[in-house]
């Protein structure tokens, strides 16, 4: 899986930017990735819905993500169509099922392997075939030597408006068709971009 190097300006999400704005500042303080227990970014409690936290367990193509954090509005857009044990929610591969988990693992790997935040978006449909963005910010947490979290913020966008977020990452559904696959490079600027509303809306 290829990805581009963008500058932080190519998040366009409000919410998400304000995340990345944080660990931005964290990472000129520590001239690195920096460490998880720092990450204090504002007005987080609303956020929490569409965010998920992970410690990273092993390193390099062999390494797991297992889950310390899991909003509840992505357990619904994940669906419930295949049963899950309390074992199986523990890691990110058995909790979304080896389907799922083929096509974002490139991601997460690229996120501990550079350093680097990296952002995703996808054109998927809902249960009534309305277009929706999904946009995927991962940002890692650790040292220069090793990435230990990562903190994901998932956002569902429809230019159409109203949709319904159920089930729409599930395994039955449409593979996710990608747009944009970008490692963040903090010291690259560019055009800000245009703020798109970041309203998730169950019809």
């Amino acid at each position: 899986m290829d990805f581009t190097e963008a500058a932080p300006s190519a998040v366009k999400s409000i919410k998400q930017r304000d995340l990345l704005n944080t660990w931005l500042r964290l990472y000129s303080d520590h001239g690195g990735p920096p460490p998880y227990r720092d990450f204090r970014p504002g007005r987080i409690e609303d956020e929490l819905l569409d965010m998920m936290v992970f410690n990273v367990v092993g390193q390099g193509p062999d390494a797991r993500f297992g889950i310390v954090h899991a909003g509840s509005r992505l357990t619904t857009i994940y669906g419930n169509d295949r049963p899950r044990t309390d074992d199986e929610r523990r890691f990110l591969d058995t909790a979304i099922g080896p389907a799922r988990y083929a096509l974002v693992y490139p991601k997460y790997l690229t996120c501990i392997e550079s350093r680097r935040p990296v952002y995703s978006v996808s054109r998927v449909f809902d249960l009534n075939s309305t277009e929706v963005s999904y946009e995927r910010l991962l940002l890692p947490f650790g040292s220069a030597q090793r990435i230990d979290h990562i903190v994901g913020s998932y956002k569902s966008i429809s230019l159409d408006g109203r949709f319904q977020f159920s089930n729409l990452m599930g395994s039955n559904s449409p593979p996710p068709i990608p747009l944009v696959r970008a490692i963040i490079n903090p010291g690259l600027s560019g055009p800000p971009q245009s703020g798109v509303s970041d309203d998730i809306i169950d019809a």
